[in-house]
């Protein structure tokens, strides 16, 4: 049952998964006195270069990712972990979470940074690739949090930091799956967001514009647009760090981005009309 109004209330049955997580947390004593960060596709771009601002700052680092070589490489004079795993197999959010516990005893903050990307002309998307799009994109990174949130909301504290897109914001041609994908990241930030109030748990919606790194070479074609220009995956880190810090909802990389969405949702005509001719 919903209810809505100043004077209801609604006190949702306990869940058995949050019970069971407190249970845990009472009983599992801290491995570390760190704070403990989970930062997935952190074998490349922004999740490595989030990675290591984080253990510069003093976190104890649980890097995941399919690519152990590039994983040794990001956790290099660093004491972090290494969590290999392959979001996209069969209960593979769950093993991850469970082997990021077992380590570290708690995960403080979530950082899920793991993605692919697709260009080309949507009548030309195989199906195969809709759906791997869709799964590593938004499905894979919902199960992981479901995973990982309620020890986190057993513990009072925590956040989850998901890495979306301005092509979610505003929708890109020729990158309709990938928009779609950060879209549904977008509104499950918000929501989730919003029932977590009251919890200690807090949710951030990192929204980067293009980032130079091997992002468009594996997604099948180079970034062409001349503007907005790429930023660096260590802007982006930075602003992640930064509003982790501040315990902020939402950050654009760069800040102006803020606008596209604003001009979208004010003057949709005029904004297709700048889409028709500028790109």
């Amino acid at each position: 049952m919903t209810t809505t109004g100043s004077d209801s209330t609604y006190d949702p049955p306990a869940d058995p998964a949050v019970s069971a997580a407190a249970a845990a947390v009472e009983q599992t004593p801290p491995r570390t006195d760190r704070r403990v960060a989970l930062v997935t596709g952190a074998s490349s771009g922004i999740g490595a270069a989030t990675a290591r601002r984080f253990a510069a700052g003093g976190w104890h680092l649980l890097l995941s990712g399919r690519d152990r070589r590039r994983l040794e490489e990001t956790a290099s004079g660093t004491s972090a972990v290494l969590l290999p795993a392959d979001l996209a197999a069969p209960d593979g959010a769950k093993m991850l979470a469970e082997a990021a516990l077992r380590e570290a005893g708690r995960i403080d903050l979530l950082v899920a940074g793991a993605g692919i990307g697709w260009a080309g002309p949507f009548l030309t998307m195989p199906h195969t690739d809709i759906d791997r799009v869709l799964f590593l994109d938004l499905n894979a990174t919902l199960h992981l949090v479901r995973e990982v949130l309620p020890a986190m909301v057993a513990a009072g504290s925590g956040r989850v930091v998901l890495v979306g897109s301005v092509a979610g914001a505003v929708g890109v041609r020729e990158e309709a799956v990938y928009s779609a994908a950060k879209a549904g990241l977008a509104a499950f930030a918000e929501a989730l967001r919003q029932e977590l109030r009251d919890t200690g748990v807090g949710v951030t919606l990192v929204v980067p514009g293009p980032v130079e790194t091997g992002f468009f070479a594996r997604r099948g074609r180079p970034y062409h647009r001349s503007y907005p220009r790429p930023t660096s995956a260590g802007r982006v880190a930075a602003a992640v760090w930064d509003a982790v810090s501040e315990s902020r909802d939402d950050t654009y990389i760069p800040s102006w981005l803020t606008l596209p969405p604003r001009v979208r949702a004010l003057t949709p005509g005029l904004y297709r009309k700048l889409l028709d001719r500028f790109g």
